[in-house]
């Protein structure tokens, strides 16, 4: 049943669930007025006044869903700022309040995965040129280091991996001669194989990394 009685003692209103309006028995909810618009009460008010009737919290601890309004608390001391309303199912960034997609901690937009508030115009656009100028030395130290270690440790890691079988297992069986053959073929297999996948890695993770940089990043320097 969404018809609640406020617990709270000399009060006892009761409120809909659904649209926290004055309880309505013979009507369909009403759309409830939202509290981070401009013409309601600020933010701030509200988180104070919460606060104060609650004995715990302040107004930098209570905050609005951006998309159904209900109050969430959540105590500001830089943990994870990605939060999602029990009410509505919002994502939603604790930092700026808008919904979000699960890259919005990647993006340019100041609001950090933990923190307790967003970087300054300033810090983020530093940061942004910093990346803008540096991701082609960035990239290219990169993949210098990451195709050998592909193709040279895809290799190592395998023979080491034949080689290290222990009792009980089926290599235990094989005489010096097959295990020596058994290691050799997974060595030549991965040498084989591991220049795939360095090439499928750096072809794919390059041109991404460049999309990224070059087109979000920019756009964003040029908002």
């Amino acid at each position: 049943c969404p018809r609640l009685t406020c617990g709270r003692e000399g009060c006892g209103t009761e409120f809909c669930y659904h649209c926290r309006q004055p309880w309505h028995p013979d009507g369909p909810c009403a759309p409830a007025p939202s509290l981070a618009t401009p013409t309601a009460q600020p933010e701030e008010s509200h988180g104070e006044a919460l606060a104060q009737g609650w004995g715990f919290g302040t107004a930098e601890d209570i905050k609005v869903c951006p998309r159904c309004s209900a109050f969430i608390m959540k105590v500001n001391d830089g943990s994870c700022n990605r939060m999602n309303c029990t009410v509505c199912g919002c994502l939603f960034c604790w930092l700026c309040l808008r919904e979000i997609s699960d890259v919005h901690f990647l993006s340019p937009s100041g609001c950090t995965f933990w923190g307790k508030r967003p970087w300054s115009r300033t810090r983020r656009i530093l940061w942004q040129l910093g990346m803008v100028l540096g991701a082609p030395m960035v990239i290219s130290l990169a993949a210098g280091v990451a195709v050998p270690v592909i193709t040279i440790g895809i290799p190592i890691y395998m023979g080491r991996k034949v080689l290290a079988g222990g009792p009980g297992s089926r290599r235990s069986s094989l005489s010096g001669c097959q295990q020596c053959l058994s290691v050799t073929s997974s060595v030549l297999l991965s040498l084989f194989v591991s220049p795939i996948i360095t090439a499928l890695t750096v072809g794919v993770g390059v041109p991404l990394v460049l999309t990224y940089v070059y087109g979000t990043v920019v756009l964003s320097l040029c908002r």
